[in-house]
């Protein structure tokens, strides 16, 4: 943002250093009146440098604007817009932490997931998270029945892969479950945070894992075809051990 201060050192260094000098040229004082003669490349230089000023004050506006358009799924305190039964717990730094209770072991345990109370539909979805050594997790959405999100819904894949070699495969990180692997193994290594960025619109799927496209896909032509087009999203607790950190969990409706 543009503080006062700046604001008027702009100004001054666009128009008072040289436009008042050509102005006050163009004044001729006779007997108390005063004969302003602006011819027309002094007018449109100084109209193109209000224009440049009305654009660059607009920015910030534009980007306050773009960013309005994200909602947080995550608001950093709390589990306001979730519902789980799971062992989610909110950190001081604004992460979110699963740490599976004692002896809550396996993923078929689809109430301890972190689900959002809302379904949506197209989309552009963005986590970020951090895995343990062999830390297993997902991403799920477009899930129309929380008792069943395996066959009622789809997962990209959130795995520890570091030390996977050669092809991808749909259980590795990144893939698509049941679908698709991802296109190359971006994963980061674990105690470092990694970004997913899912985009859903109608069939076609994206998903960009550390800034990179691994997934590019129409699910009408995939095992995928028969799955809803809108529904709940999700974070998989895959039990104990995998605790994992979550946080910038943030939506965009398309």
């Amino acid at each position: 943002m543009v503080d006062n201060g700046q604001l008027t050192d702009l100004i001054e260094g666009l128009f008072f250093q040289g436009d008042m000098i050509k102005l006050e040229n163009n004044f001729r004082q006779d007997n108390f009146s005063f004969e302003l003669n602006l011819i027309s490349s002094s007018t449109n230089y100084i109209f193109m440098k209000l224009l440049f000023l009305t654009v660059f004050l607009g920015l910030p506006s534009l980007a306050f604007s773009a960013e309005k358009e994200w909602i947080k799924l995550y608001n950093g305190r709390d589990l306001t817009g979730w519902q789980t039964t799971g062992n989610w717990l909110p950190q001081k730094d604004g992460s979110l932490l699963v740490q599976p209770r004692p002896g809550e072991k396996g993923w078929q345990r689809y109430g301890a997931y972190l689900w959002t109370s809302k379904m949506y539909k197209d989309f552009v979805l963005q986590v970020e998270y951090k895995y343990p050594p062999g830390g297993n997790s997902g991403v799920f959405f477009r899930v129309g029945d929380l008792k069943n999100p395996v066959q009622n819904g789809i997962e990209a894949q959130i795995l520890d892969s570091t030390k996977k070699k050669g092809r991808m495969g749909h259980h590795d990180h990144g893939g698509i479950i049941r679908t698709i692997g991802a296109s190359k193994n971006m994963s980061k290594n674990p105690g470092e945070w990694n970004r997913m960025i899912v985009t859903c619109k109608g069939h076609h799927l994206r998903v960009e894992l550390n800034g990179e496209k691994i997934v590019d896909i129409q699910l009408d032509k995939t095992p995928m075809k028969d799955r809803p087009l809108e529904g709940y999203i999700g974070l998989q607790d895959h039990g104990e051990p995998n605790n994992l950190y979550f946080r910038n969990i943030k939506l965009k409706r398309l």
